[in-house]
Parts: C-alpha cells; structure tokens; sequence
C-alpha cells in the first residue's frame, strides 16, 4: 500500500472511530447520584466542603435525612436546600436563626455529640 493510500486509511478510521466515541458518550451519560456527594457552603469565613456521602452511608455517619433537615415530613424524598429558611441574617426575632448559625449549631452540635468537635475554625472552614 502506498503512504498516500495509508494515510487516507488512519484519517477515515479516526473519523469513525471518534464518531463512534462521540456517540457512545452521549447515549450512555453517567447517572447523576440520588444525593449529593459533596457540598461547598461558601462563607465570608472561609468555605466549607461538607461530604454529604460520609455523613449518610451506612459506612460513614448513617445519619438519616431528618437529622440534619428538620423540616421534612415522612415519606418525603427531597429536601429544602437550608437557605430558603435560614437567610444571611434574621430579620425578626421570632425568625428562623440565620444560616451560619444554624449550620453552626447543627454541625458542631451534633460532632460535639460523638466528641469530633472541631477545636479551630480552620479545621471546616478553608479559604481560597
């Protein structure tokens, strides 16, 4: 075979062969999860990653979604995301705590309760 004729073969081979992974890829998309894997809470004190996955697998925490999300009802599979509630500062006396403190108190609280508490800042919160 000649270099022209053999060049020609590698171009259409690696046109079909792209087409073909092109396809693939777009007929079969990865899943998107159930839950969440990881969160990013971002704060003017450093952002937090928070691994949703640890905190509700049997392997981690196995901490059910009524622990953290007080608000849902039996037989709900979607929860409220925290800051439809709990805003950036509360307004009025009777209204829900503000949402770093609300994270503050259910985080720490409930490490507090298995002796993890964090002991410095840094040790959730990381900056960029």
């Amino acid at each position: 075979m000649e270099v022209k004729n053999e060049r020609i073969l590698a171009y259409c081979l690696l046109v079909i062969f792209f087409s073909v992974g092109v396809v693939c890829y777009a007929a079969f998309p990865e899943k998107k999860p159930d839950q969440p894997i990881r969160i990013m809470f971002k704060s003017t004190a450093g952002n937090v990653l928070f691994d949703h996955k640890v905190h509700t697998s049997e392997s981690g925490y196995g901490l059910e979604c009524v622990d953290c999300h007080h608000d849902m009802e039996e037989g709900e599979e979607k929860a409220t995301a925290c800051g439809e509630c709990h805003g950036p500062e509360a307004e009025e006396e009777d209204d829900p705590p503000k949402r770093s403190d609300a994270f503050h108190q259910q985080c720490i609280g409930c490490h507090e309760d298995d002796g993890t508490a964090p002991a410095k800042c840094e040790e959730c919160h990381f900056m960029k």
